[in-house]
């Protein structure tokens, strides 16, 4: 990963700043992350952290498919942002909702860890592979809690897993590699939106700390989530709708490159799938173009799967929800 050059702060600008965390034990490293690389690119200046506990955090023996929010991990934080308690704040990008609340923005998405999801087999198991597992076997897919607590219910003795199914960023980040036994790629799985990505959220009028994070902004990373949200924002999908996606860039004639996108909407019980992939050409010559390029990208991904009957698998998954709250 690379290091973001120092940068010299704007004149009468302030020399402390807070940055707004969840309190789980990986937040609190990716925040940390972030709070090295602004002190690395910004040496004169202060950066503190302050924890807070969200909806997510505090129901933890409900599904997130049968939680009734929009925004579990994260509305407590923008309220913070809100009341100036915090100058901005540090999100797991898949659980940022891709329509920001008023007033917000998304002053940098960070280089993205590896994206795909990662295969732990219960301790003391000898197969490796999800496809060397025994017909009937039980893998764990949405877990909830920290990895310790869940990496403890895989290895229970009598517990009823013989393997999970994480995020691969998580894991990295948490030291845990030597856990994981085999990354999923496509065609296998597509994962999560946004997944292996940080999401740094400010008031949308501050400009110190939008000028602030500018040089953590990773520009692939950018392009292909925001790709990837406005796929989810068109299909109106969430951190609890089966959306699966991958995003790759290949080269061109005349060196140029092209953004392929491929998204899935799959029902809960797996029984209907809905793929489909799209591409553009990403010209380099403009930012906001080039943005404006991903963004698009996603949305006509959204229209394809919708015209193949993604909605009525949509709708059927939000006839069984409870309403959507704030």
């Amino acid at each position: 990963m690379s290091t973001p050059q120092q940068q010299q702060p704007p004149t009468g600008q302030r020399t402390t700043y807070t940055i707004g965390t969840r309190e789980s034990q990986l937040a609190l490293v990716q925040a940390r992350h972030v709070q090295s690389l602004l002190s690395q690119t910004h040496p004169t200046l202060t950066f503190t952290l302050h924890g807070m506990t969200t909806t997510g955090d505090k129901v933890l023996d409900v599904a997130l498919s049968k939680i009734g929010s929009k925004s579990l991990f994260t509305k407590e934080l923008d309220q913070a942002l809100y009341d100036r308690a915090v100058d901005l704040v540090v999100h797991s990008l898949k659980d940022v909702p891709t329509q920001m609340p008023d007033g917000m923005v998304l002053g940098a998405m960070t280089e993205r860890e590896d994206p795909r999801d990662a295969v732990i087999m219960k301790q003391g198991m000898k197969e490796r592979r999800l496809e060397d597992l025994e017909d009937g076997s039980v893998i764990g897919t949405s877990s909830r809690g920290n990895l310790n607590t869940r990496l403890k219910k895989l290895d229970a003795p009598d517990g009823p897993y013989a393997a999970l199914i994480l995020a691969y960023a998580g894991v990295h980040r948490l030291g845990w590699d030597d856990r994981i036994t085999q990354l999923l790629s496509p065609p296998t799985i597509l994962h999560a939106v946004g997944q292996g990505a940080l999401g740094i959220q400010c008031r949308d009028d501050d400009v110190d700390v939008i000028n602030l994070m500018k040089p953590l902004d990773h520009l692939d990373t950018r392009l292909r989530c925001m790709a990837e949200r406005a796929f989810m924002r068109c299909l109106e999908g969430g951190c609890s709708v089966p959306l699966g996606v991958w995003t790759e860039f290949a080269p061109t004639e005349g060196g140029k490159r092209k953004l392929k996108l491929v998204g899935s909407v799959t029902s809960l019980d797996g029984s209907v799938q809905i793929q489909d992939e799209v591409e553009t050409v990403i010209t380099g010559e403009s930012y906001d173009l080039d943005v404006q390029a991903a963004s698009e990208l996603g949305v006509v991904l959204g229209g394809k799967l919708i015209e193949l009957g993604a909605r009525k698998v949509l709708d059927e998954i939000k006839a069984n929800k409870p309403p959507v709250t704030d």
